[in-house]
């Protein structure tokens, strides 16, 4: 063989390295590429399990209800006859009103409701459900109103909020509820009767439907004397208002 030959072999094996090499190269990036893509897809799949898998999983929390030294009359706290009617729309599966629940309401009861200033009313407005369809919002006030027909709707209410670890609709399944009533000793075969029975089920249609009257599109919406309230910290002024008759 020429020398001339020999080097156009060498040149062409080197040709073949160079297109292999840069084969390989492309498909390093391809992969690098479908990594990146797909690895972060996978994680928030994961994630997402996880919480499901965490809410299912977790207990039922048990609480010692706080004792309201007021009237109770079904979701309503307070005097009927006090001067400022209060109204309150939420759904059990909305932490802004977990927030609200905790933090501020125990304030107004205190304050307003058992010094027979304010007549406090609780109702239900299912928002949760639209977004997952689960019905878990709906469970959850018709199990409140079966709690509320044996005098119990504020221990079941603040049981519920107690559990709302998340808005995950695991955490309001039929064999929870039942639980949680069971945790505040109720009778549990004629709440039982009324759950399966959802014998609720036009008074919380009732509610959906007076909010929405109400142009009420979120949750919690707090009226004041059928006024609006904006903020939560308006509430104090708003009711300090209505009693001065401004």
């Amino acid at each position: 063989m020429s020398k001339r030959q020999e080097v156009r072999k060498r040149r062409q094996r080197e040709k073949a390295r160079n297109r292999i090499l840069v084969i390989m190269l492309v498909a390093a990036g391809a992969l690098l590429i479908a990594f990146a893509l797909i690895v972060p897809g996978i994680q928030q799949t994961q994630n997402a399990n996880a919480t499901a898998t965490q809410a299912v999983g977790s207990p039922v929390i048990v609480i010692t209800p706080a004792a309201i030294n007021a009237p109770i009359n079904g979701t309503s706290l307070g005097d009927p006859n006090a001067p400022v009617k209060m109204d309150v729309y939420e759904d059990f599966r909305c932490v802004a009103c977990l927030n609200y629940t905790q933090n501020y309401e125990p304030q107004i009861i205190q304050t307003y409701v058992e010094t027979g200033k304010v007549y406090y009313t609780y109702h239900s407005y299912i928002v949760m459900d639209s977004y997952d369809n689960s019905g878990a919002s709906y469970r959850a006030a018709n199990a409140a109103l079966c709690a509320a027909e044996q005098g119990h709707f504020w221990d079941y209410h603040e049981t519920l909020y107690a559990n709302q670890v998340t808005e995950d609709a695991s955490l309001f399944t039929d064999e929870r509820l039942i639980v949680m009533a069971q945790n505040i000793n109720l009778d549990m075969t004629a709440f039982d009767q009324c759950y399966q029975a959802k014998r609720y089920a036009s008074d919380i249609q009732n509610d959906i439907s007076q909010a929405l009257t109400l142009n009420i599109h979120q949750t919690p919406s707090i009226l004041v004397n059928g006024i609006l309230i904006q903020s939560y910290n308006q509430l104090s002024s708003a009711i300090d208002a209505a009693l001065a008759g401004k």
